[in-house]
């Protein structure tokens, strides 16, 4: 793998807006890009700005079904369109920390999202968990992501439609 395809794929933090207060409440938000996710995006930065909060943005990009019939393949296309995405992303939230006053950690990470978030939201010592509801059919009887950020138990988890 090159250094460069092996780069897009380690996680990386950084900071916009603010400094955080050290009594700041902690929101972590995940997005992937979907519709539902920018929502829960929105709704997380509102809510932040309102309660005084601190936002993590932890940002699950999980390796595709390609990867199993063409691993070459996949990683290169993979590769292209997380450092698109995430790039996308990366403007859009630090647009909103600063135009909303809000501190943000945007978190790239990979994996399954359901333990990413999870594990990220536990280190972080999240207050509250935002995530968008999943679009998908088959998650109404295998369970969604926020269905099982819910059932865990650790903290309260809003989903946004």
């Amino acid at each position: 793998m090159s250094a460069g395809l092996h780069n897009a794929f380690q996680s990386t933090v950084d900071c916009f807006g603010p400094a955080p207060l050290p009594s700041s409440r902690t929101i972590m938000v995940g997005m992937d890009g979907t519709d539902t996710a920018m929502r829960a995006a929105a709704s997380a930065f509102g809510l932040a700005r309102r309660q005084g909060a601190r936002l993590v943005v932890t940002f699950v990009a999980c390796h595709s079904s390609l990867a199993a019939l063409s691993p070459a393949v996949a990683s290169v296309f993979e590769h292209e369109a997380t450092v698109r995405l995430h790039a996308e992303l990366s403007d859009q939230v630090r647009s909103f920390a600063e135009e909303l006053d809000v501190p943000v950690t945007f978190v790239k990470t990979f994996g399954d999202p359901y333990t990413v978030l999870r594990d990220s939201a536990d280190q972080c010592q999240a207050d509250m968990v935002v995530v968008g509801a999943s679009q998908q059919a088959g998650h109404r009887f295998a369970g969604s992501v926020a269905t099982r950020l819910i059932r865990s138990g650790h903290w309260p988890v809003l989903v946004v439609p």
